[in-house]
């Protein structure tokens, strides 16, 4: 990627926050332009700064992440979010997904995820974190929130469908090719071209990807 990302982050920790801002100074491709403590802060830095992608915490003093989203994306529909959560806050979750972020990560995510979520919202992609739970992801898929509407119809191979089930089953690539009689190596490559087809970044893409277009039941994974 030869574009720099200008980048806004906002949470009212000062300390996480912190710690959040060192990590992606230290990134070539990216320029942390500003930071915020609460929402209104956050709109005031977005109007001045005009950064490529913002990411938020959800909850926030004054003024939360989910309307701030809001205003923001009102303002600036173009402006990429992704919001920032606790391991506990699923409705919060899809709240913000349904404002328009396109993506999410929890406060414990490493350093791998946080920039690949930072690189598929820029691409206007949707990153769910791999931490996704199958309730939340139950939660999305029934939400007002709508991931693949631009996708194209896909389809998929009987084999296909049958690792897509496995995958959402959480089984790994070993297990998979056991069960099927494959070898790891070509359940891995069936695997990499089902997450190309849905535009998935992992397993909770894959997920969330099946649910919504019927190639599992909840029942299947809860």
């Amino acid at each position: 990627m030869n574009y720099t990302i200008r980048l806004v982050i906002a949470d009212d920790h000062e300390i996480f926050r912190d710690g959040l801002a060192l990590m992606l100074s230290k990134q070539d491709n990216l320029s942390l332009v500003g930071q915020a403590g609460d929402g209104i802060e956050l709109i005031a830095l977005v109007e001045e700064l005009h950064p490529d992608l913002v990411i938020t915490d959800i909850k926030m003093p004054r003024l939360d992440g989910i309307e701030t989203t809001r205003l923001l994306l009102q303002k600036n529909p173009h402006l990429k979010i992704i919001a920032l959560s606790m391991f506990d806050e699923d409705n919060l979750i899809v709240e913000m997904l349904e404002a328009g972020a396109k993506g999410y990560l929890l406060k414990n995510a490493d350093k791998k995820e946080i920039l690949e979520a930072i690189s598929t919202v820029f691409e206007d992609n949707i990153f769910y974190c791999k931490h996704t739970s199958a309730k939340l992801a139950s939660m999305i898929v029934k939400s007002r929130f709508d991931p693949h509407k631009k996708n194209r119809d896909i389809v998929f191979s009987s084999r296909e469908k049958e690792i897509i089930g496995l995958i959402c089953r959480q089984f790994t690539a070993q297990q998979m090719g056991d069960h099927l009689y494959l070898s790891k190596r070509t359940v891995e490559g069936y695997r990499t071209k089902i997450m190309e087809k849905m535009e998935a970044k992992n397993t909770a893409g894959v997920v969330i990807f099946a649910l919504k277009n019927n190639l599992i039941k909840e029942e299947d994974i809860l």
